[in-house]
């Protein structure tokens, strides 16, 4: 095995010592401004196969377990505690409609959410506030983060299952097959992403 040069050992501590996954070019910019493209590559390659991978995510870098490994770890984490329904409908809601607001996802609902609902998944880090809907009123409008695809090893939101997929799966019961056929899966874009500010709707 050829040592890595000099650049790819910056890259690797780089993303090693990250808080959080990194796109190209923050790592780049971090290393002064050169070009990590072959040093990515050559790490990913040399991390395949390996019990830690170097993986990409929605545009951003970082190391994970390896999926087939990750039985090992859940042995002694404390499993973390489960989402309630109206908090996953509506993170299904913003990862196949964002960026949309509470009022539109009430609308596909049927019933209002609580904006504890929603507060619980930005704590998670799985949605954030991606700016406001140009319509009167501005109400703020949300969108699925890199972590969510991270968590559920997602590469991007057109990764994400299908009905058909869903319900083959044995994962829709009467009542979710309902709800995905008011939800379903059209990906329009229809929101203006605004830089986001503290105010919520």
């Amino acid at each position: 095995m050829t040592p890595p040069d000099e650049l790819s050992r910056a890259v690797e501590a780089t993303l090693f010592a990250a808080e959080q996954p990194m796109t190209l070019h923050e790592i780049s910019a971090h290393l002064g401004g050169v070009d990590i493209g072959p040093s990515i590559a050559a790490l990913q390659a040399d991390y395949a196969g390996r019990g830690v991978q170097l993986v990409e995510r929605g545009g951003y870098w970082h190391f994970q377990t390896a999926p087939d490994l990750a039985h090992l770890l859940r042995r002694d984490r404390h499993e973390p505690r489960r989402l309630s329904r109206a908090a996953t409908e509506a993170l299904a809601i913003i990862a196949y409609h964002e960026p949309v607001s509470r009022a539109e996802i009430e609308a596909i609902r049927g019933v209002q959410t609580a904006k504890g609902t929603l507060d619980v998944l930005l704590e998670a880090g799985w949605i954030r506030i991606a700016g406001r809907r140009e319509v009167p009123g501005r109400p703020t409008i949300y969108a699925t983060t890199p972590e969510f695809l991270t968590h559920f090893g997602l590469e991007s939101r057109r990764d994400l299952p299908g009905i058909d997929e869903l319900r083959a799966a044995g994962l829709l019961d009467p009542v979710d097959d309902a709800f995905a056929v008011l939800t379903g899966g059209d990906d329009e874009d229809t929101g203006t992403a605004d830089p986001p500010d503290d105010q919520d709707e």
